[in-house]
């Protein structure tokens, strides 16, 4: 991460936090402070992560807050908070003005601002650098995206295996669930170091929530979508994939409708390129869709159609900049962005494909090579 200039403070534990980890490559599950003195970084430690921290992250210096402590102590006359070292230390380096993140803790922000230091929210990116990839920040997504392909493809081998049985799914003579289905692709994962929370593997009804995890029977002849987004537990970089697929015969409105997200997805992959407006490709995909007759709106009560975005910026956060969306958003060489058009309806269910890619020089790279085939 290229030096700055300007003063930055994060207090975060950077196992939770993508920007204290991206600052300073050190993953600790208890809050740690942070700060960035005119270009200088440094890290504030409890004993118990000192000498971890000298080791591995990657900061100019590392302070031991036991030290800082006995110091104050000695100079005041009394025990400091956790606040006082933070200040203590902040006004012997001279900074009284920082930027500091939207989720910073309000405890300390008031507290410090009463003390006259002046701190100025940053939204996101809070890092612009953030959202233009490296060479190996690509190449740690493409390890994710190929460890998820690898339990996609675990996944569909069970569902080819599985036995139809009064309209029901069936996996070595018991039910095929959900449950079983995201058990299949969890485990894959697990084996590969990467980590899995809330996967997708929805079944028919439940596909028209795009957001729903499925649970429950698998049924043939309907919609079975499975959206799996994994961090890699190493390098904390996610992968993003989504198939939909039919164990059995898909209905002629199911077709048409995996047909038009195909059709959404490669529009995306011809014009996705630096200096585009990427809600200008989400607003011609809506079209489309709805010149092929599907439309988007409230339907029974129940928002159906295409009503989310196109897609969204990936890397250290599962969702990140840029947006693929409504909102205007030129995209840049270098930006990792997800393409995930989808329609759902409640009497075909719904189709979602989903694929990762790169924008480079002159168009994008599409990073997934897992084949997408509706009937299996």
């Amino acid at each position: 991460m290229p030096k700055n200039s300007e003063n930055l403070l994060i207090m975060a534990a950077s196992e939770h936090d993508a920007n204290l980890f991206y600052a300073t490559r050190f993953l600790a599950p208890d809050d740690f402070c942070f700060l960035q003195i005119r270009g200088k970084k440094h890290l504030l430690m409890n004993d118990l992560e000192v000498d971890r921290a000298k080791s591995t992250a990657e900061v100019d210096q590392v302070h031991s807050l036991s030290k800082i402590a006995k110091a104050y102590q000695e100079k005041h006359g009394k025990r400091g908070t956790y606040l006082d070292l933070v200040c203590e230390f902040s006004e012997q380096e001279n900074a009284k003005e920082f930027f500091v993140p939207s989720n910073f803790p309000l405890s300390f922000a008031d507290p410090m601002r009463e003390r006259g230091f002046k701190l100025e929210v940053r939204k996101n990116p809070f890092f612009p650098e953030r959202v233009i990839k490296t060479k190996e920040e690509v190449t740690a997504v493409l390890q994710a995206i190929r460890y998820t392909e690898t339990a996609i493809g675990e996944a569909i081998q069970a569902l080819k295996k599985s036995v139809i049985k009064r309209g029901k799914l069936y996996l070595q003579g018991s039910l095929f669930t959900s449950e079983r289905l995201k058990k299949i692709i969890n485990v894959s994962l697990m084996q590969n170091d990467c980590i899995a929370a809330n996967s997708i593997a929805s079944c028919g009804i439940q596909c028209v929530d795009p957001h729903d995890q499925g649970s429950g029977p698998l049924y043939a002849n309907q919609s079975i979508i499975m959206d799996i987004f994994p961090r890699h537990a190493g390098t904390r970089y996610y992968a993003d994939i989504s198939r939909t697929v039919v164990r059995g015969k898909a209905s002629p409105k199911l077709k048409k409708m995996f047909a038009a997200v195909i059709e959404g997805q490669n529009y995306a992959f011809k014009n996705l390129r630096p200096g585009v407006d990427a809600s200008v490709l989400h607003t011609n995909i809506q079209k489309r869709f709805e010149e092929l007759g599907f439309k988007t709106g409230i339907q029974n009560g129940r928002i159906q159609g295409f009503f989310h975005g196109t897609g969204h910026g990936l890397g250290l956060d599962i969702h990140e900049e840029p947006r693929f969306g409504g909102v205007k958003e030129i995209l840049k060489e270098g930006q990792i962005v997800t393409v995930e058009p989808g329609l759902y309806y409640e009497d075909a269910g719904g189709v979602r494909l989903e694929d990762d890619v790169l924008i480079t020089k002159t168009g994008c790279t599409n990073l997934v090579k897992f084949p997408k085939v509706l009937e299996i």
